[in-house]
């Protein structure tokens, strides 16, 4: 098991990654107050194991899926809190993927102005992303992720037995965030690159998860809140991503992350940001993961969408993420009628 730490302003905080990290946080939270947050899915598998390592824990089990990281699951959870007489020095456990991991750590920032954290991710997509670094949040009126915080938790235990139970399609939504990681790192690109065929393969995916780790554990550190740009680097393909995300649901957030990174290859090749061999590179990746982009009707319609997205500032604006060079990204401003000439190319699909 190896141990990444994080150096942050507000709060230092270590990713456990490795065989036994389940275990290990059950050593570390000891006869702590425990108070477990989890979905439907992940209780069905993994229930029993909560209820022999955290036997006197307090569970909140809530229904899976996106659709339900809202104000009432928030309230939920703080509900139940409440109830169970928790204070500032009980343990919020988030066991899941991302939808658990944002919702529960909001809750333990705005409990009493904030509990301890602890994150055990049990998706491929939130050991490599979602669990490190500290943003939480809800959807709210059909925007992503627009009301949250930054709250960083002590602890993040990433376990590769979590893997063993995800289907094929979770895989491949974690992909999309490792591939992600692999543009903005060249070195780690290459990797991936050089051993596409090992990308289901549970050994292999588990040294990504390590290198994804120390890469954002690297960003984060260096702009913990986003203040100085570096961290924007994180949103690559993401507000195509989130717009067509809202727009049309049904994929998982990584497999749209994988599709707004190959729009948007195409948006740094035309606005000459990136030369076109590096942005073919960029797609080459991508289709590791995703052999052939599908098509989207009346795709135009998601412009509305990305203008709500967070990295704008400006009215009319669409701000991107794009891949200049490998370990190089440019923030770059579209205005809308532009961004939606872009958005037709998916209107058809390409492979």
């Amino acid at each position: 098991m190896q141990k990444i730490e994080i150096h942050t302003k507000s709060r230092p905080s270590a990713v456990y990654c490795g065989e036994g990290a389940f275990l290990a946080a059950q050593q570390f939270l000891g006869e702590n107050e425990v108070f477990v947050v989890t979905d439907e899915n992940v209780w069905d598998i993994y229930g029993e194991d909560v209820e022999y390592l955290f036997p006197k824990a307090h569970v909140c089990i809530l229904p899976a899926g996106e659709k339900h990281k809202n104000k009432s699951s928030l309230f939920r959870i703080l509900d139940e809190m409440l109830a169970a007489g928790l204070h500032r020095s009980s343990y919020v456990v988030a066991l899941g993927g991302g939808v658990v991991g944002d919702m529960a750590g909001l809750a333990a920032a705005m409990y009493m102005r904030g509990t301890h954290l602890i994150q055990i991710p049990t998706t491929l997509l939130a050991q490599v992303d979602s669990s490190v670094g500290g943003k939480t949040a809800i959807d709210y009126k059909n925007v992503k992720n627009v009301l949250g915080a930054f709250y960083q938790p002590e602890r993040v235990y990433c376990d590769p037995k979590f893997l063993q139970t995800l289907p094929p399609r979770e895989i491949r939504c974690g992909l999309g965030e490792i591939i992600k990681t692999g543009v903005l790192d060249g070195a780690l690109g290459e990797k991936i690159l050089q051993n596409a065929d090992k990308l289901t393969d549970l050994d292999f995916l588990r040294s990504l998860v390590t290198d994804c780790v120390r890469f954002k554990a690297r960003v984060v550190e260096r702009d913990e809140t986003e203040s100085s740009g570096l961290r924007k680097c994180l949103n690559l393909g993401h507000t195509t991503g989130h717009a067509l995300e809202l727009r049309y649901g049904r994929r998982s957030h990584g497999e749209y992350v994988l599709i707004g990174m190959w729009l948007e290859s195409y948006i740094a090749e035309g606005e000459g940001v990136a030369t076109a061999e590096h942005s073919a590179w960029v797609r080459s990746l991508v289709s590791l993961a995703e052999k052939k982009i599908p098509a989207f009707p009346n795709v135009r319609e998601c412009v509305s969408n990305a203008l709500l997205d967070k990295k704008n500032d400006r009215a009319g604006v669409v701000s991107v993420v794009l891949s200049k060079a490998k370990g190089e990204f440019e923030e770059y401003a579209l205005s809308s009628e532009k961004y939606a000439e872009y958005l037709s190319r998916l209107e058809e699909g390409r492979r």
